[in-house]
């Protein structure tokens, strides 16, 4: 949901995301959310943002060179644009695992905590896994990192060696 300011007054706005509240009951029940939020209206919506974000920090290539490595690069804005159906079913698992860990660190309200936390390693190991290249969804859309050769600009330079051998 979307707050717009205008003229003084403040409309709220129905937009889709890659996961909505109405997502999260699959990991948790509702009686759980009401428990733990206590009437504080952004405490799943702020769960929600930050799993995102933190999915999206997996995915999202940096400046370093070990991502020129040749592993898959993703298109990340264009995954979590995604809505409804279009949604990649497991990387949208994963976000809600971390979600919910994310938010029930406000309280323990008749949740097995010790399993939530297994959970959530689980969820962030399979990204650290397709952030390097170990898994592999087909299904995810990748960057376009094809080299325009008609540009004036050098190709990159790289330089490196194999790996040692070893008689052992």
């Amino acid at each position: 949901m979307i707050t717009v300011w205008e003229h003084g007054q403040v409309e709220n706005i129905n937009t889709m995301a890659f996961l909505e509240i109405e997502d999260m009951e699959t990991v948790i029940y509702g009686y759980q959310v009401e428990q733990i939020a206590d009437g504080n209206e952004e405490a799943m919506p702020e769960a929600i943002d930050a799993a995102i974000d933190e999915v999206m920090g997996y995915l999202t290539p940096n400046d370093k060179k070990n991502w020129q490595d040749g592993r898959p690069l993703y298109d990340v804005d264009a995954i979590f644009s995604a809505t409804a159906k279009a949604r990649n079913a497991l990387l949208l698992q994963i976000t809600k695992t971390i979600a919910k860990f994310h938010f029930i660190n406000l309280c323990n309200a008749d949740i097995l905590y010790d399993r939530a936390q297994k959970n959530y390693d689980r969820a962030v190991g399979k990204l650290k896994d397709l952030a390097t290249g170990n898994l592999t969804i087909k299904s995810l859309p990748l960057l376009d990192t094809t080299i325009d050769n008609t540009a004036d600009e050098p190709l990159p330079y790289r330089s490196g060696s194999r790996t040692k051998f070893n008689h052992e």
